[in-house]
């Protein structure tokens, strides 16, 4: 792994596996990203071995923090009990152990819209902003990541908080697939969004939304329109915020039992 690396990352998605370097002191990749295609049985055997393959192939020390982005809510040294992008296979596995034990070395797990906002905090969009921050993504789904004065609060799943007058599961109203599935203006989804990010403002009251996922590249065409009072921005890390993010996690966790040992 090459010298200005201080963590590995790993994103694992329903479609592709992305894994890099990452350079913690500038929050970027050190090495152009490897991607490999997710098995079509994604089994926990199957996507371990291409977590394995990742590390071989950027010859991460054994000394390196490594940190993977996982599309479930994760609660350490406990069993899956939710799988919705892959295999079912997994429900029922403590995903940290199956890692590690596939890998040969000690890895850290963590949601991935957890690792994204961490990443957008850190070092993108939500950078030295206090009080609470809301990073959501939307795509296939709408996922979120609360974070107050830097601090997470892992596994929220306000993706599918029931929307009100009858208008029920979030992401099955609001997500950017409901836009393509409807061939939906831009204009005409910011007013879907209003509606979810309207309740959220209602409920939690946050400093700022950061809003990420591949559609935040054009954010310039539906932001402008989503009707709320909470300050909204667009997310700056975009896809590598997940690698990023579960790389700087691996780190800290690194550190604490680092300090813990002594």
């Amino acid at each position: 792994m090459i010298e200005t690396a201080q963590a590995f990352g790993v994103d694992i998605g329903g479609s592709g596996i992305k894994a890099a370097p990452v350079n913690l002191e500038k929050g970027e990749f050190a090495e152009p990203r490897l991607k490999i295609l997710t098995p079509e049985k994604s089994t926990p055997q199957a996507v371990a071995d291409i977590v394995r393959q990742q590390l071989e192939h950027f010859e991460v020390p054994e000394d390196a923090p490594v940190g993977i982005a996982f599309p479930a809510p994760i609660k350490p040294g406990k069993p899956l009990d939710f799988m919705a992008n892959l295999d079912q296979s997994w429900i029922g596995v403590d995903v940290t152990e199956e890692f590690s034990k596939a890998c040969g070395r000690p890895v850290v797990v963590v949601n991935d819209a957890d690792a994204a906002g961490i990443a957008e905090q850190q070092f993108g969009a939500a950078k030295g902003q206090d009080g609470l921050v809301i990073a959501t993504t939307l795509g296939t789904g709408i996922g979120t990541a609360l974070i107050y004065d830097g601090v997470l609060i892992p596994n929220t799943e306000l993706g599918h908080i029931e929307l009100q007058n009858g208008k029920g599961d979030a992401e099955k109203y609001a997500a950017s697939s409901v836009r393509d599935k409807l061939d939906m203006s831009y204009k005409k989804w910011a007013k879907r969004l209003t509606k979810y990010y309207g309740l959220m403002e209602k409920y939690f009251n946050p400093d700022l939304f950061v809003v990420g996922g591949g559609v935040s590249r054009v954010s310039e065409k539906f932001l402008p329109y989503i009707d709320i009072k909470t300050p909204m921005v667009p997310a700056k890390l975009r896809n590598e915020a997940g690698i990023i993010g579960a790389a700087y996690y691996a780190s800290v966790k690194a550190a604490k039992a680092a300090e813990a040992a002594k």
